[in-house]
């Protein structure tokens, strides 16, 4: 509701500022000019002065400006205020002596150098615009990762039952089971960590790769166990540092693999993880079997991909990958976002 109610204020500070802009010009043209002619040219101005002002911020800035190309933004603004400069002027010109003028006047030199002439401030202003909607943008999405991990919190908080009871009593079954078992208590050390994971770790903003990895492993650990025959699974790793990411972001495809890229009646089973890091780019790549009960679930449509999505997009902007692919015999997802 509060990010809906930013928006509808942007919005309307955006038609007030434009609706100041109109009256101011219809008021200073008002007393030579007649309310019809200056009420016209006002609206024509403005319009045009919008139209140079969200050209600038909506179309040249991202496509060129954002991606370096600053030479070739530099021609394309130029370009842009000196033709719709020209088609300002002409356009008014022609309005003027076809409905307006008792007499005719050409159109000269000086009057197109004052319409041009006018053109660098209304980029400037375009600038200047660009400023404030970036900062109600990085206000918004700050505004809302802080009401995601809030609300992560509070589910974090409502499933939490005396956690470190529940630590100690698993640590203590863990010595009673290694006496007798010791794959049980791998497997129960392996429980432990993984909820100490979800306790400690998963409410931080950043957590460091190791122990996301360390996660993943003893999640694929005790979903195997689940599993009646065996499955041909790789987990292959190839990074450089021990960096850091937001915590649980590859857990969606790890999870989406037990779910649905299983069959738990076949022997042929198989699933493959690699995990690349490179130019400062984290890579992580899932494959699985595609059989015929497990395509509709998995076709990457589902609410965890899109859950995902979004908290990608308020994390990173445009700066991540996230693409699935449903092919004949095998689906397979692809994570990359920057470190």
């Amino acid at each position: 509701m509060h990010l809906l109610k930013d928006i509808t204020t942007i919005t309307r500070l955006q038609w007030l500022c434009w609706l100041v802009v109109f009256v101011m010009l219809m008021f200073t043209m008002l007393p030579e000019d007649g309310l019809a002619q200056a009420a016209f040219f006002a609206a024509a101005n403005t319009t045009i002065y919008a139209l140079v002002i969200y050209g600038n911020i909506s179309v040249l800035y991202p496509l060129l400006y954002k991606k370096k190309q600053y030479l070739w933004y530099a021609i394309a603004v130029l370009a842009f205020l000196i033709i719709t400069g020209l088609g300002r002027a002409y356009a008014l010109d022609w309005t003027y002596n076809t409905w307006f003028a008792k007499e005719p006047m050409p159109m000269t030199g000086k009057t197109i150098i004052r319409y041009l002439a006018g053109m660098p401030l209304l980029f400037m202003v375009s600038i200047f615009g660009r400023i404030v909607l970036d900062y109600f943008t990085l206000k918004r999405t700050a505004a809302a990762l802080m009401l995601q991990n809030t609300q992560t919190e509070l589910n974090l908080l409502k499933s939490q039952v005396q956690p470190h009871f529940l630590f100690n009593t698993l640590n203590n079954i863990y010595y009673e089971a290694y006496l007798e078992s010791p794959r049980t208590a791998n497997l129960i050390e392996r429980l432990s960590e993984t909820m100490r994971y979800f306790v400690d770790e998963s409410p931080k903003d950043k957590v460091m790769l190791s122990a996301e990895i360390s996660f993943l492993e003893n999640y694929i650990a005790l979903e195997l166990i689940r599993i009646r025959h065996t499955i041909d699974l790789q987990f292959l790793q190839k990074t450089e540092s021990d960096c850091c990411l937001p915590p649980m972001l590859l857990m969606t495809f790890v999870e989406n693999l037990f779910k649905h890229g299983i069959d738990k009646t076949s022997t042929n089973n198989k699933i493959t993880l690699q995990l690349q890091q490179e130019n400062n780019r984290l890579e992580f790549h899932t494959t699985n079997n595609q059989f015929s009960g497990n395509g509709e679930s998995a076709n990457g449509r589902g609410s965890g991909i899109e859950n995902l999505r979004k908290r990608l997009a308020l994390l990173y902007g445009n700066d991540f990958i996230l693409e699935t692919h449903r092919g004949d015999e095998s689906f397979t997802s692809y994570l990359s976002i920057p470190v």
